[in-house]
Parts: structure tokens; sequence; C-alpha cells
């Protein structure tokens, strides 16, 4: 199994991957922050590791990450229950909509908007993976 990941994203090319690194990632409505006073917006995931080698002894692994926006200037949600602070939300995907914004989205057509002055992203592994029977699928319509 490789090491800890720990991505950097300047441009929607570099989104892209980190994108497909947090797909099906889980996280809870607590663990979403915007930090106006940094313009910086932080969510703490439960991440599938999609990269870890499947000929392991346990083929699945998930892992806490952190991700990171900076320069973020605003941020709105659509459909995100704020006051249900436990709610688990499985994230999909993130991708630079133009040069000023960012969309997270979620399952349930839930989805979090920033508005940036420039791209820049972070994220980082920030624990020891650990084993898990199921593999995140999403079923074909």
């Amino acid at each position: 199994m490789s090491g800890k990941l720990k991505l950097s994203a300047v441009d929607a090319e570099d989104l892209a991957v980190i994108s497909a690194a947090i797909q099906d990632a889980l996280v809870a409505v607590r663990d979403c922050a915007y930090l106006k006073e940094e313009k910086r917006f932080v969510l703490l995931l439960n991440r599938f590791r999609w990269e870890a080698d499947p000929s392991v002894e346990a083929a699945y692994f998930r892992t806490h990450s952190a991700l990171v926006f900076n320069e973020v200037t605003a941020v709105q949600h659509h459909e995100i229950p704020l006051g249900e602070p436990d709610r688990m939300l499985e994230l999909l995907a993130v991708a630079q909509e133009n040069d000023r914004s960012v969309t997270l989205r979620f399952a349930a057509g839930r989805a979090i908007r920033l508005e940036i002055g420039r791209l820049a992203c972070h994220l980082g592994d920030v624990g020891e993976p650990w084993p898990t029977p199921w593999k995140p699928a999403h079923p074909v319509e």
C-alpha cells in the first residue's frame, strides 16, 4: 500500500485529480467549516483510498483526510442540512466552475459552492488507513 496522499491544485486539471481521489468520501456536516477571517474552507473527510493496492489481504481501505481551499470569499449551500451536524454526506466530485468558483457535489443533489479569489486547494491524508469490507458503488441509471 502506498503512503499518505498529499496533493495540491492550482488549475482545473489539478482539481480533477483531487476530485478522483476524494470520490465517495464521507463527511459530517459539522466537519465542513468556513473560516471567514482566514478566507479558508476546510472539510475533514473519511476518504476511500482508490489508489490502494487491491492485491493486499484487505482489498479496500479508508483514511481521514483534510481538503482545504484557500482564498475563499463566500460560501453558498444547496440542500446541505446545516441544522443536522451529525448528518453524513457523500462527496461525489469537486470541480472548478469558472475562474471564481468551485463546486463540491454531494449525493442527493446537495452542493457547496465556493467563491474564490484564485484556485488554491490542498488534499492531505491525516491518519493511518484502516481496512473496510465495502467498496463504494453507484447504480447505473
